[in-house]
């Protein structure tokens, strides 16, 4: 009987499994021995059991990833013969989904700016750490220099990203808002809020 079959006969031994296989996974890179072990909380000829179980497991062609052995130490892999499909994944650009949210915070940004993170939480009336870093993230608002205030906060603005993203080549041919379209965005926030309110 090979280890694998003993692991599946042992409910604690099965768990075991599962916790060595999440420490490969996570950690990404070669681990000692001794680290699992203490970490599992077993021996270290039980953990070496339950790597060479998930080995045995991964050389089968379904499954993408092998485990190596690094001088005592372990790390789960792609395996060689699939490099080719993880470059020509790795070269797909990756498309940013913008969420109401983000584009909320964008629209201030690109109308208002420069402008300050905390003049953006003013209008929006909550935090917007996380939509601004987003937003720096996708590369659609930058820094643009520092406000002469208590502080020097970082002023933002739209990026070049933010024109090719949406065909524009100035932030001048963005659309104009009138005071009569300003009142019906305002009106249309204010019944949105309010159906949340009574959901």
């Amino acid at each position: 009987m090979d280890n694998e079959e003993v692991i599946k006969l042992d409910p604690e031994l099965k768990a075991l499994l599962a916790k060595v296989e999440a420490i490969l996974f996570t950690m990404g890179e070669a681990v000692e021995i001794n680290r699992i072990a203490e970490a599992v909380g077993h021996d270290e000829d039980t953990v070496r059991n339950c790597v060479r179980a998930l080995s045995d497991r991964y050389k089968d062609e379904s499954f993408g990833v092998q485990i190596i052995e690094l001088d005592g130490s372990f790390q789960m892999c792609t395996k060689p013969e699939l490099y080719e499909t993880i470059v020509r994944i790795a070269k797909v650009p990756k498309k940013h989904v913008l969420t109401d949210v983000l584009l909320e915070t964008l629209s201030i940004v690109a109308y208002k700016q420069p402008i300050t993170k905390a003049e953006i939480e003013v209008i929006r009336g909550v935090n917007s750490d996380h939509s601004v870093n987003k937003l720096l993230e996708y590369g659609l608002i930058e820094e643009v220099g520092r406000k002469n205030a208590p502080g020097k906060p970082c002023l933002f603005g739209t990026s070049e990203e933010f024109l090719r993203h949406f065909g524009i080549s100035s932030i001048d041919e963005l659309p104009t808002i009138t005071p009569e379209k300003m009142a019906e965005f305002k009106s249309e926030a204010e019944d949105e809020m309010q159906l949340k309110l009574d959901i």
